[in-house]
């Protein structure tokens, strides 16, 4: 059927419509203002942040110790300019300075400041993340080698990604953290709250599902499996019904814990004890002692064997 260039006349009102609508609902529009961090720059220093933690596994290949300083420098550069930009305009909308375009330079020499301190912390990352990937070797049989890890493994590139965010988290920068973990959980569905503390060797395997909360805390040594859920138990309100921020919503999991497949723990107060194991299902609001494993009832199987009915054996008096 060909195109009706007559309905094409109802357009023009329907854009006033749309326009009218930014007035009328101002509080999902962002226009008159500074601008915001681009998402785009974001997710781009993103993954140039992790070719520089895992040099030679993604874009660039041949690098040798020849070239490898040159390749790392460029990016670091690149890097920095980006990062720059974008903290600067996160820190100024932060401000509520949304219009004050003119002092733009001074949110971005506090948004330099903030860069160099992020950068600085990227040698040391690479330790951290060198325990996350043996950890995911060690704790893996079907794993054949530390490549394949960096390679394949989701639960490291989400890992990797909140421990960046973790970051920046730290520093103090606002909207850049999420946008970094919420990236991450679309291309894993691995969804880590970047204000989560989270200890060395810690392992995802699988990992879809996984949800770890803001105020989780995680000690060392830490293995959870696919559909794990760390979250809040309830969220507390003031006397006007709104909602009460900044306090410990999400369990705390101490060192040398296994959570397997689906298990869901939460509340503030639950802590699940060094060395304990939580078996696939459990649903958790209370804390659990060290050394202590907490399995469901093993549940009884009804097995029925569906015949055709002409199989079936005949009833009654022959």
């Amino acid at each position: 059927m060909a195109t009706d260039f007559r309905l094409k006349d109802q357009l023009p009102a329907l854009t006033q419509r749309l326009v009218d609508s930014y007035e009328q609902v101002g509080s999902i529009n962002h226009l008159g203002h500074c601008p915001l961090p681009s998402y785009k720059e974001i997710i781009a220093a993103t993954g140039e942040l992790i070719e520089i933690l895992y040099p030679g596994y993604r874009r660039r290949e041949g690098l040798h110790r020849a070239n490898i300083q040159y390749y790392v420098g460029d990016l670091i550069d690149r890097l920095h300019d980006r990062l720059t930009t974008q903290i600067g305009r996160a820190l100024r909308h932060d401000d509520g300075a949304t219009h004050d375009c003119e002092n733009a330079q001074d949110y971005e020499a506090l948004g330099q400041t903030k860069t160099m301190q992020f950068l600085g912390q990227l040698p040391e990352l690479r330790t951290r993340l060198a325990t996350d990937v043996n950890a995911a070797y060690e704790g893996d049989p079907a794993c054949k080698n530390l490549d394949e890890v960096i390679f394949c493994y989701p639960g490291l590139e989400a890992i990797t990604v909140y421990r960046l965010a973790h970051l920046l988290e730290e520093l103090e920068i606002p909207f850049i953290p999420r946008m970094m973990c919420e990236w991450a959980h679309r291309r894993t569905g691995i969804d880590i709250h970047p204000g989560a503390t989270i200890g060395d060797h810690f392992f995802i395997d699988h990992g879809t599902g996984v949800v770890v909360g803001e105020t989780c805390e995680i000690g060392e040594h830490v293995k959870i499996y696919q559909g794990v859920t760390l979250g809040a138990l309830s969220f507390p309100t003031d006397g006007e019904g709104n909602l009460v921020r900044g306090q410990k919503r999400h369990p705390t999991i101490e060192d040398r814990v296994v959570i397997y497949a689906n298990a869901t723990i939460l509340g503030g107060r639950t802590v699940i004890g060094h060395d304990a194991v939580i078996g696939s299902n459990v649903w958790l609001t209370r804390g659990v002692d060290p050394q202590v494993t907490v399995l469901l009832e093993k549940p009884k199987l009804n097995i029925r064997s569906e015949e055709p009915d002409d199989l079936r054996p005949e009833s009654g008096l022959s």
